[in-house]
């Protein structure tokens, strides 16, 4: 089985995969880059934690072959749903959760996040071309929409990062229960324990965490600029659930 754990760029998507990931290995499945080498599948998992990207017919082909094996893995993605992966899900090939985030600190974090790997490394990352506010806000009304539709696919784990950072113990357990691992096992209570907020691995590779912090884009975001938001954004801020 695959399962696929996608989440709004800077969203705590990367610590979202990589709990899922732990507690999957409890139960003794694959780990998602021997995968990747075993199938070559190099040019389709990218990344430390095995991004499939676009959810398209080839790509999920092609991890379907191990799966089908009686591999189960867990990868990552932000894109929306597509007819196939939700063909998957249906079909019990994959289990899928969504993690979702307050667009505006999402977007605040892409950029900071961008310009400080291009200052610090000298090199650019994936958010390193969101140079102002306009560019940023464009990349993520894409962002936006797919949360849209990952709300409307039944079947799906939904989790904000809001709820993970502050009542991490009853969004664990939600996790726990959704994926049928034994939450009295402990390796499963160890794991999380690990990903706890402000814990271990809070700047392990691949958690891509930094501040975290809920609401900051007040502190940061002229009135104008919130008002720009709350316009673009506001059917789907109050779906979500935030204060406009």
């Amino acid at each position: 089985m695959i399962i696929l754990s996608v989440g709004m760029p800077r969203a705590g998507s990367g610590w979202h995969y990589n709990l899922i990931h732990d507690l999957m290995e409890t139960t003794g499945c694959a780990e998602a880059r021997d995968i990747r080498a075993q199938y070559k599948l190099e040019g389709i998992l990218t990344e430390v934690n095995c991004n499939i990207g676009v959810l398209s017919l080839r790509r999920l082909g092609m991890v379907s072959i191990p799966a089908l094996q009686g591999k189960t893995f867990v990868i990552k993605a932000h894109s929306a749903p597509t007819f196939w992966a939700q063909a998957l899900i249906q079909g019990g090939l994959m289990k899928a959760t969504y993690i979702y985030r307050d667009p505006r600190d999402a977007m605040l974090s892409a950029h900071d996040y961008g310009q400080r790997v291009l200052e610090k490394q000298g090199r650019p990352n994936a958010f390193s071309h969101l140079t102002n506010f306009q560019k940023t806000m464009d990349f993520f009304v894409e962002y936006v929409e797919g949360w849209e539709k990952w709300m409307q696919v039944p079947g799906v784990l939904k989790a904000r990062y809001e709820d993970l950072l502050q009542h991490y113990d009853s969004e664990a357990g939600k996790l726990i229960r959704f994926l049928g691992v034994d939450a009295g096992d402990e390796k499963v209570k160890a794991v999380v324990e690990k990903y706890r907020p402000g814990g271990q691995v809070q700047d392990q590779q691949g958690t891509h965490f930094y501040k975290g912090q809920v609401g900051r884009f007040r502190e940061r975001y002229s009135a104008d600029e919130q008002k720009i938001l709350a316009d673009t954004f506001g059917k789907y801020l109050q779906g979500m659930g935030y204060e406009i």
